[in-house]
């Protein structure tokens, strides 16, 4: 017998749907639980207001706040609940007196599942939520009580067509928190986290449980923005991404030539060196050169500001202003202690989605671990690049390095595998100075060069030098010039001494040439008989 799917209703919540592979049970009940502050109110109303505006009426039954404390903080999130009821597609019943709790604490909900139906049929809802489900069920020490009433609840979800989320508090601390008996009973479980690491505050999702449907079963990062709740996972789907396209520059016609033709279109490159090496020189270049072809350019700075970062440019004769004046260059800035990995998510994706990009500059690696911790910085930066690998943008990564690394640690946080350019950069120290290299450790899809290059940053740009070798390695700076000296003052030695031999052989060559003369000429005297 072929498999049936299970019917799903979209949630509205961005990434949830992906996650779920489709979105929440249709006709069936989920229970959203978690710590205090998590966002387990706002995706109970972003899942109702989200089906009330898009034909699917809804009821909001909440056993903590007020209508009016409701409607103030929807409003926040740019939802209108007051505008939803007057228009019938959804009806808010706050600290609902429908149940009744006799003198031994047992609970009956018979009330409440009238005021339900009652409601239901009114608007012909297909949504519910019941917010704050453990305060009403905290009325009664029976937990057979509690969980008759939950069933006989699901019941009438079932009977009135609907698909409901109850919401529920969890204060354990434990790695599988759980709603004790409700876990069981109703067909999916979400639980909602925030931690704190190292000051920083970070949430997590996670889903528990989903009867008859597959799901993502790890745990994904979320941010609280403008428009509720955004999840940003990596595709639960399979690998989505664009395939490398052609060739574009990368600003400078040398490097072109080291690269095997310049970056691949789509693809993820890697400039990694310590500081100094001249990282930002380099994507400053590429972002010049992008713009000046009409295609913008995202570029996302955790180290400085865009009037800083366009002034210091100017010195090496990068141009940024223009194109940002044209509209083709966006400067996104922001402290990595300001907020956590998730909202910085949400800045670069919300951005993303409104300047579609077609290449992204992202100053630096190294800065992301100050959202809290590695493992927020990988949760930022996978998300970003599976994104931009999924749009086809071509994304430029800075990382700034402290000492010499293996290629598999010059992103510092595991990613090096799913990067597709590499480029090392280098200090070297000789003869009272330092000058800087450049190296192409690895690009797909391209034949490129393997050998360091000296490079300068100029009053005109970057520039790159040719390959110079003396004494078995590469030679930069005053040793080149010190090496070229030499060479030049061998090659001058060397021509005159050619150039002394040449003369003396040309004597030897007059000398023999007389004697030949002088013997031809006696061999005639003689009557051309020898003697």
């Amino acid at each position: 017998m072929t498999p049936v799917e299970l019917p799903k209703t979209l949630s509205g919540i961005d990434g949830l749907d992906q996650i779920t592979l489709g979105g929440l049970p249709a006709g069936r009940t989920t229970i959203v639980s978690g710590g205090p502050g998590c966002g387990k109110t706002i995706m109970g109303l972003q899942f109702v207001c989200h089906g009330a505006e898009n034909g699917e009426p809804g009821i909001y039954i909440t056993f903590e706040e007020t209508r009016k404390d409701l409607q103030q903080n929807a409003l926040t999130l740019g939802w209108d609940i007051e505008g939803l009821v007057k228009r019938g597609k959804l009806i808010v019943l706050d600290n609902p007196l429908f149940a009744q709790v006799s003198e031994t604490r047992q609970i009956d909900l018979e009330g409440l599942r009238a005021a339900i139906s009652a409601a239901a049929k009114k608007i012909k809802a297909s949504r519910i939520v019941l917010d704050a489900l453990d305060i009403l069920l905290s009325f009664t020490d029976d937990a057979q009580a509690e969980r008759r009433e939950v069933i006989l609840l699901q019941r009438l979800f079932q009977s009135l067509g609907m698909t409901a989320i109850l919401t529920s508090k969890i204060y354990t601390e434990s790695l599988f928190p759980s709603n004790g008996q409700l876990d069981f009973l109703v067909d999916c479980v979400i639980h909602m986290e925030q931690r704190v690491t190292d000051q920083i505050n970070t949430r997590r999702l996670r889903i528990q449980k989903y009867r008859g449907s597959g799901f993502g079963r790890n745990e994904y990062p979320y941010a609280i923005g403008g428009n509720g709740i955004h999840i940003i996972p990596v595709s639960t789907l399979g690998l989505r991404h664009q395939p490398l396209g052609e060739f574009i520059s990368s600003g400078q016609t040398d490097l072109d030539t080291v690269l095997g033709g310049g970056y691949r279109r789509a693809s993820s490159v890697l400039v990694a060196g310590v500081t100094g090496t001249g990282k930002t020189s380099l994507a400053a270049t590429f972002a010049q050169r992008a713009c000046s072809r009409g295609e913008r350019l995202l570029y996302i700075s955790f180290e400085e500001s865009r009037e800083a970062m366009i002034n210091n440019m100017r010195s090496p004769g990068i141009d940024l202003e223009s194109p940002w004046k044209a509209g083709l260059f966006r400067y996104l800035s922001g402290l990595p202690e300001s907020m956590g990995a998730e909202e910085h998510l949400l800045r670069a994706h919300t951005a993303i989605v409104e300047f579609t990009p077609q290449h992204i500059v992202l100053d630096a690696i190294s800065a992301c671990r100050r959202m809290g911790s590695d493992r927020a910085a990988f949760d930022y930066l996978i998300r970003l690049l599976n994104l931009t690998k999924e749009m086809g943008i071509t994304c430029l990564l800075l990382n700034q390095t402290v000492a010499p690394v293996s290629i598999q640690e010059l992103s510092g946080v595991e990613i090096s595998s799913i990067i597709d350019t590499v480029l090392s950069l280098h200090m070297v120290e000789e003869t009272g100075e330092i000058n800087r290299t450049l190296v192409c450790l690895k690009s797909r899809g391209a034949k490129h060069s393997n050998q360091y290059r000296e490079f300068r940053i100029t009053d005109s740009g970057i520039q790159l030098l040719p390959v110079y070798i003396g004494a078995g390695r590469v030679l930069t700076g005053t040793a080149r010039k010190i090496q070229e000296d030499k060479d030049a003052a061998g090659a001058l030695k060397l021509d005159q001494q050619i150039d002394t031999l040449t003369k003396e052989l040309e004597k030897l060559q007059a000398a023999k040439q007389t004697l030949v003369n002088g013997q031809t000429a006696r061999f005639t005297m003689r009557g051309g008989h020898v003697t």
